[in-house]
């Protein structure tokens, strides 16, 4: 059985706030059942890691609860998060604390082929 888990977010759009809840709250319910988990942003949903952006974003409306909020509860519950480099191009380099490594394409293949990593995308 495998022991990490990979989120890859690629193909969500950080202008709708309802489709950022799932992925977030997953990697904290992995976390918490103490799988390594991380949160891979890229392409369009790496503008989540630029400082500002999450904070404006909320799953629900009226919800007091933002995105980043998402985000950080995830971070304390042991997820690590990461930012593709092409993103840095996309959106720059002014990223949220808990990003902690920048990675490329050959670390995101690696990891999705190692027989020892689940990954999921949305």
């Amino acid at each position: 059985m495998a022991d990490k888990l990979m989120i890859m977010l690629v193909n969500t759009d950080p202008s709708n706030g309802s489709e950022l809840g799932a992925p977030f709250f997953q990697a904290t319910v992995a976390a918490a059942m103490e799988y390594e988990v991380e949160v891979i942003l890229t392409a369009r949903s790496g503008e989540l890691a630029i400082k500002g952006v999450a904070e404006k974003l909320f799953v629900k409306e009226g919800s007091p609860k933002s995105v980043y909020d998402f985000i950080k509860d995830a971070h304390e519950a042991g997820v690590h998060f990461k930012v593709c480099t092409p993103t840095l191009e996309l959106w720059g380099d002014d990223l949220i604390p808990e990003i902690e490594e920048t990675v490329g394409g050959a670390y995101v293949i690696q990891q999705a082929m190692d027989d020892d990593v689940v990954t999921l995308t949305y």
